[in-house]
């Protein structure tokens, strides 16, 4: 706690820490968790009827969007928030050690694995969605929790009440009262973009027939966390140039909302 009477963020990115750049970090394990999460639901969907995938083509659509998460969220973060860098310095994109990953990237790469694993397993592309739609809420609570443990993507200036000093947001060797505090914008995403999706993606999977109109329940899932992350986007500093006025988290949205909204229009005429 500072003079100020705000929290100061103080958290070690480190669980197991071996060397000064080198140990088990909880970014890293957000991930590993999300997937065991993934992996686990959709035995439990399979167990219960839900979906209808043998043991071996649960192990190719999960080791498939795996893939398409990893590779898509670092190449989507390289060219949707550092293309000057791929341009000039290509090696960059190679230089995971430093960070970056982006969710719309990796949204784009889950649907390039859906549609690859879909084709090998003989199923439907939209219906193969609608069934991995509910795995993805895990990793994304975890991964934005992880964001607040490193103390990165933090939110705008505020002075509200559980407002957060995130050292890093200043010069290093500002003095702790000069930095100004701000949203802990990574809790208000992993509640959103987390949470919500989780709680809301579980009831409609198990309480309704996703099944019975492909494509529907995953234009619900676009539409929702375009809308919840666009609603996020408002407490979170922008931590790259704005186009047309947004933040490039809200910008890429857009897209994902239209998708979405195509998806439900589009089951609703095939019904």
């Amino acid at each position: 706690m500072s003079k100020t009477g705000y929290w100061v963020h103080d958290l070690d990115p480190f669980l197991f820490q071996f060397t000064d750049n080198f140990g088990i970090r909880y970014y890293g394990l957000a991930y590993a968790l999300g997937f065991l999460a993934g992996i686990w639901l959709l035995h439990i969907f399979c167990k219960y009827g839900k979906a209808a995938l043998t043991a071996e083509e649960q192990s190719l659509t999960i080791t498939t969007i795996m893939v398409g998460v990893l590779l898509g969220g670092r190449l989507g973060y390289m060219f949707f928030y550092a293309l000057q860098d791929v341009i000039h310095r290509p090696w960059t994109i190679f230089q995971v050690w430093k960070g970056g990953m982006a969710s719309h990237g990796g949204f784009i790469g889950v649907m390039i694995g859906c549609w690859w694993a879909s084709k090998k397993i003989k199923l439907n592309f939209l219906q193969l969605g609608d069934i991995l739609c509910p795995l993805v809420p895990p990793g994304i609570l975890l991964g934005r929790i992880a964001n607040f443990i490193n103390g990165e993507l933090w939110g705008k200036v505020s002075n509200v009440s559980w407002a957060v000093i995130f050292p890093q947001s200043a010069p290093f060797g500002t003095p702790l009262e000069l930095i100004a505090p701000r949203h802990p914008s990574q809790l208000y995403a992993a509640t959103l973009e987390g949470l919500f999706l989780l709680i809301y993606s579980q009831w409609r999977f198990w309480r309704t027939g996703v099944l019975a109109t492909p494509g529907r329940f995953s234009g619900e899932f676009l539409a929702f966390y375009a809308v919840v992350r666009i609603f996020g986007e408002q407490f979170r500093e922008p931590d790259a140039e704005l186009i047309l006025n947004l933040s490039r988290g809200s910008f890429y949205s857009l897209f994902l909302l239209v998708l979405g909204s195509f998806l439900i229009l589009r089951s609703q005429k095939t019904v």
